[in-house]
């Protein structure tokens, strides 16, 4: 075992709060900190200089995407109150996979309170991934209606600032609330472009067939943003009636956009999906979205032929909405 990995919680924090380097192994003993241990963290935390406070969270969260095995949710949480905004949107961060529902309260708080934009940007969007864990059942659905509620506040509030408004709106779709079509029909309708694209956005996480003329409008848009939103939409929503846009939509002259219809066409799978991958990955003109293409092909193997959008995703179990996932 690594010496530093035997490091009592106040070695650690003398540790952190020099000026030595950083190692991973010092990182990796703040995971699963027991309660005193924590008490402790939290005590010496702000006793380390901004800076070095920033790197360190960005780098746990980090970790976090990489490695599922660890958990430094509770130094997450013990982070959302720093005083220093890149530290709190660097907690946020590697909160986006918790599926822990205590944590839902304090990062809505940030989401309606925080004095800086982006920190309530990025509280914004971090909510919206608890209301897909509710949707798709891994936390109670009921854990999320205060969430639900502060999301749509935000979007009834007209000073809500523009930013904040579409993080809201985009976080919000996968809701089954009632008034999740009206708005982003609004959003599409109001002629704001960027607006625009994150009702796009929204209409991909609603999984939602109704919206399917007007994604496969918009893939012919001059906008590249509009073009990469309507392939990731339509991936989401799963229907077969997207492949044959799709495909005109890999040879796009954007990497981004092919890489998003690629994507798509391995999220939709079935027998014509499967044919469009298969006669990419023997063209060299799609080398540069080779890899996307292998990994599109391996998930599309797995569909069988039917289209997901056609399935009755509404069915009745104690009031909740069944969403393709």
């Amino acid at each position: 075992m690594d010496v530093e990995n035997t490091l009592s919680i106040a070695e650690l924090m003398r540790s952190l709060q020099s000026s030595d380097d950083i190692t991973l192994s010092v990182l990796y003993r703040l995971t699963d900190l027991g309660p005193d241990d924590l008490v402790e963290f939290c005590q010496g935390w702000d006793e380390i200089d901004d800076e070095r406070r920033r790197i360190v969270t960005r780098h746990l969260a980090d970790i976090s995407e990489e490695n599922f095995q660890v958990d430094f949710s509770s130094i997450f949480a013990c982070c959302l109150g720093d005083k220093a905004p890149a530290v709190r949107v660097a907690a946020l961060d590697g909160l986006w996979d918790s599926e822990k529902k205590a944590l839902i309260a304090p990062i809505v708080q940030l989401m309606l309170t925080d004095p800086d934009e982006e920190v309530r940007t990025v509280a914004v969007a971090t909510i919206g991934h608890f209301i897909l864990l509710a949707e798709w059942d891994v936390i109670p659905l009921k854990s999320t209606d205060y969430a639900v509620e502060s999301l749509l506040s935000l979007l009834d509030e007209s000073e809500t600032p523009p930013v904040i408004y579409r993080a809201a709106l985009e976080s919000l779709s996968p809701s089954s609330h009632e008034r999740i079509p009206s708005l982003v029909e609004d959003a599409y309708d109001s002629g704001d472009h960027k607006l625009q694209i994150s009702a796009v956005y929204a209409m991909g996480r609603t999984a939602d067939k109704r919206w399917l003329p007007i994604i496969l409008d918009e893939m012919a848009s001059s906008s590249l943003e509009m073009r990469v939103e309507t392939a990731r939409a339509a991936g989401h929503i799963g229907s077969t009636e997207a492949v044959s846009e799709l495909a005109d939509l890999v040879a796009d002259e954007d990497l981004e956009v092919r890489l998003a219809a690629v994507t798509a066409l391995g999220q939709i799978g079935g027998s014509l999906a499967l044919r469009i991958l298969e006669e990419m990955d023997g063209d060299p003109d799609f080398d540069d979205v080779r890899f996307a293409i292998e990994e599109a092909m391996e998930e599309g193997a797995g569909m069988i032929d039917i289209d997901l959008s056609l399935l009755d995703w509404d069915n009745d179990r104690d009031g909740d909405r069944f969403l393709a996932v």
